[in-house]
Formats: structure tokens, sequence, C-alpha cells
């Protein structure tokens, strides 16, 4: 049942960590700064649970940081962490790819998310298919992950890319980036949906939490 002050507004799942091994995360776009202020007030009682809220703007991260004052927030990603401090990484590593710099803001929510769901993650920016000389001049680092975010918008085409060049799972990351015939993030979608390299798996559109969450998945050690 949720607590009397958030009756109305949410019931918090704080046992999800202990029934599926990563704890809630707070989606804070459509919900007001006072009710993100309301949840945050709740999970300071939690210390103790990891916690992201994304899509966070700058007054829903004054609502959190006024109940859990050493949150970390990302303005680049709008996310905030809980606590501050990721855990030490376990697991294989995340190589999160931004196709342009333009994707960064939803590479870096995923990056963020499987660092702080527990693994080593880096995250490498501009290497998009106008240029691929960029990609593979990195092959040794995408060879090295234990799965792949791949997070690009215009006509997507970095991921079926990436997918030719490594062994391991590729997270398909479609943002909204383009000009009028990408329709927000459709034209990329649809292509990555088309890709042709197989082991290519695509998340909804600008879903970095999506996309990171499922490469600590797959990562998480055995």
């Amino acid at each position: 049942m949720p607590d009397d002050a958030l009756a109305g507004i949410a019931d918090l799942d704080l046992n999800r960590v202990r029934r599926r091994g990563y704890p809630e995360a707070i989606y804070c776009e459509g919900k007001t700064a006072e009710q993100v202020g309301l949840i945050a007030a709740e999970i300071a009682r939690h210390r103790e649970i990891t916690t992201l809220f994304t899509r966070a703007g700058a007054a829903h991260a004054a609502a959190v940081l006024a109940h859990l004052p050493d949150a970390r927030y990302d303005t680049t990603a709008r996310l905030l962490a809980w606590p501050p401090e990721p855990p030490a990484p376990t697991g294989r590593p995340v190589v999160v790819v931004a196709a342009g710099t333009s994707d960064l803001p939803v590479a870096q929510e995923a990056a963020l998310t499987a660092r702080y769901l527990g693994r080593e993650v880096e995250l490498i920016v501009d290497v998009g298919v106008a240029g691929l000389h960029r990609i593979l001049a990195r092959l040794d680092t995408l060879r090295g992950a234990g799965a792949l975010v791949v997070a690009a918008g215009m006509d997507g085409a970095l991921p079926s890319v990436v997918g030719g060049l490594v062994q391991a799972p590729v997270i398909a990351l479609p943002t909204s980036v383009g000009y009028g015939a990408s329709f927000g993030g459709i034209a990329a979608l649809l292509a990555m949906l088309n890709s042709c390299s197989p082991g290519v798996s695509v998340v909804n559109i600008d879903n970095g939490y999506g996309a990171g969450y499922l490469a600590a998945q797959i990562t998480a050690p055995t």
C-alpha cells in the first residue's frame, strides 16, 4: 500500500530489487515537481535502495535534491542517481556509442543507467556513418564489450554497421534527432528494426534508460 503522503500519486515498488535484481526507476516527465518531491521524500526513508530519476528537468531535480541533497544530477542525461556513487562494477563491460553529439543526451542516459546498475561503461561519441574511419578506429574497444548500446538518429544506420563488426549483442537505440523526414526518430526506428545484421535488438525512440537496463542484464555476472 502507498504511504499516506503518496496516496493518489504513486505506490513505490521498494521490493523490486529483491524480486528482479534491479531497483525501480522514477520517470519524471509528466509528473509535477511537487509529485516528484514527495516520491523523493519517501525514498529518503529507504536510503539503502539505489534509485534513478529519469527525464528530470531542472524543477524535478530541485525537488529531489531538497530531500536527497547528495544525489547526483547529470544535466545532459536529465538523470538523478541516488546514492551518488555507483556500485563497484561487476560482470562484463558495456560500451555505449553515440553516432553524433546530438545523440549524446540519450546515450548518456543509457551509459549512466548501466553504470548505476553495476557495470563498467565506456562511452564513445561522434562516430557516425558519415565518417566510417572513426568507428573502425575503435574496434578494440567495441570488441571488448559484453554488450553494446548504439544510439543514432537520422538514417539510424550505425547499429547495423557495429553489428557487423562485433560478436556481442547490439542494442539499437533510435533517437529523435534529424530533419523533417526523420519523423522524430521513426525513420531510425524502422531502419534498426530492419537491420540485416543478426544480433541487433531495438528499444523505443529515445529510451536510453531501457537500453542501459537491458545492457546491464545481458552483461550481469553468472
